[in-house]
C-alpha cells in the first residue's frame, strides 16, 4: 500500500490551482509531513498543527475517502 503522501503527488503541479493541488504542493514542500503515512489520524492531527489554508481539512477528509477506495485490496 502506498502512502497517502504518494498517492497525493498525482495532484502536484495541475494546471489548475485548485484545494487538492495546493495541499499536494504544500505536502511536498512542508519537510516535516508525515510522507510515509497510512494512518488517517496521524494525517489529520498534522494538519490540525500545521495547516497551509483554511479549506485543508476538508481537501484531506475528500481526498482520504479517493485513497482508500484506491487502495482497497
Amino acid at each position: 500500500m502506498k502512502s497517502f503522501y504518494h498517492f497525493m503527488m498525482r495532484y502536484r503541479g495541475n494546471k489548475q490551482l485548485d484545494d487538492a493541488r495546493r495541499l499536494a504542493d504544500w505536502m511536498f514542500y512542508d519537510h516535516d509531513f508525515p510522507k510515509h503515512s497510512h494512518d488517517y489520524y496521524e494525517i489529520s492531527s498534522y494538519l490540525e498543527w500545521h495547516t497551509p489554508f483554511p479549506e485543508a481539512i476538508a481537501t484531506y477528509d475528500h481526498l482520504w475517502e479517493e485513497y482508500i477506495d484506491e487502495e482497497k485490496p
